[in-house]
């Protein structure tokens, strides 16, 4: 009889143990939550990658009830993501901010463009893979990406490239890699401009530029519409939605090399474990959902869910695959 209430005193002393360890002891109930707006940001203006994807994200997760309280939209652009970056730094523990990024969020402090990294956020949840693409005017001279590349052979600076990232970002970056893998030396000589503000669209159409580096899904429309013309997408192989699935792949153009454009969701740093737990639930949730199919088939999205675990392992990897990349073209500044 004895060693039985040892037995069940021992018991209780380790279940009381673990629930202080695990945040689960008397006074650690986590708060009702959430309870107020959510501010969604995209640290770029209207219209680029980022806004589309996180106001897509809102509205599904509002359209399906998931989540019950408002999710504004807010555009916080500048530095490739960095302005808004290093606001969040300001927001340390703060449960009502969520933001979307992708590879500029590592590129701009490997570059050192911000003092700042994903590491200096909570990761939440991959979502999406989307791929760049190399667009021109519709009068453009350009009919093919071989034909861009044989010119900056010829000579670097002959051709001016824009993009909605910083210079030594994404559409920066995902251009010199392609031009790379084509045999065009002299990398750091190709004229790249940054259109943070997001009229870089708009800048290629007025003849400013002569080649958009962007999205895929970014241009869709103006691709539709036939203002632009695709030349080259980054994907292993063709998007096959809509107009998007007349543009050829760089490999089918004889450049041999793929570039992915992931997107996920982030909170600041040191969020509390409480918001943590319901975001990963709730957007495991969204992606199983048929809003989400929708929205992914109709921007040409690949989906590409991870959970916050195995997104912060991806990224681990991702910022080294990226440091050997900046490395090689010589805009490793770390």
């Amino acid at each position: 009889m004895k060693q039985t209430v040892k037995a069940v005193f021992l018991l209780g002393l380790v279940c009381l143990t673990t629930a202080f360890l695990f945040g689960g002891g008397a006074g650690e109930k986590a708060p009702k939550y959430p309870t107020k707006p959510i501010d969604m940001i995209a640290p770029a203006g209207a219209g680029g990658g980022w806004d589309l994807t996180i106001r897509t994200v809102a509205k599904v997760l509002t359209d399906t009830k998931l989540v019950p309280v408002p999710l504004p939209v807010t555009n916080k652009p500048g530095g490739g993501g960095g302005v808004n970056l290093a606001y969040m730094q300001t927001k340390k523990g703060a449960d009502n901010l969520i933001a979307v990024y992708s590879p500029p969020l590592l590129l701009i402090n490997l570059n050192g463009s911000s003092p700042y990294s994903y590491k200096n956020t909570t990761p939440l949840a991959a979502l999406i893979t989307d791929y760049g693409a190399f667009v021109v005017a519709k009068n453009s001279k350009y009919t093919s990406i071989a034909q861009v590349m044989e010119d900056l052979k010829k000579d670097p600076s002959s051709v001016v490239i824009g993009g909605t990232s910083a210079v030594g970002s994404m559409d920066h970056i995902q251009f010199l890699i392609m031009a790379r893998a084509a045999g065009v030396k002299d990398l750091k000589k190709i004229k790249y401009v940054s259109f943070q503000e997001g009229s870089g669209p708009a800048q290629v159409l007025g003849g400013h530029i002569h080649l958009l580096s962007t999205g895929l899904s970014d241009v869709r429309g103006l691709l539709q519409s036939g203002d632009l013309r695709g030349l080259a997408q980054t994907g292993p192989e063709r998007v096959t939605t809509d107009v998007l699935k007349d543009i050829p792949t760089c490999k089918e153009q004889g450049i041999n090399e793929v570039f992915r454009n992931w997107r996920g969701l982030f909170g600041p740093p040191e969020m509390p474990e409480y918001a943590v737990n319901y975001w990963r639930k709730t957007l495991a949730e969204m992606v199983k959902t048929p809003e989400w199919d929708a929205a992914c088939k109709q921007n040409g999205w690949t989906k590409n869910y991870m959970d916050a675990p195995d997104f912060m392992a991806f990224l681990d990897k991702t910022n080294e695959d990226y440091k050997a990349v900046l490395g090689e073209i010589g805009m490793l500044k770390q």
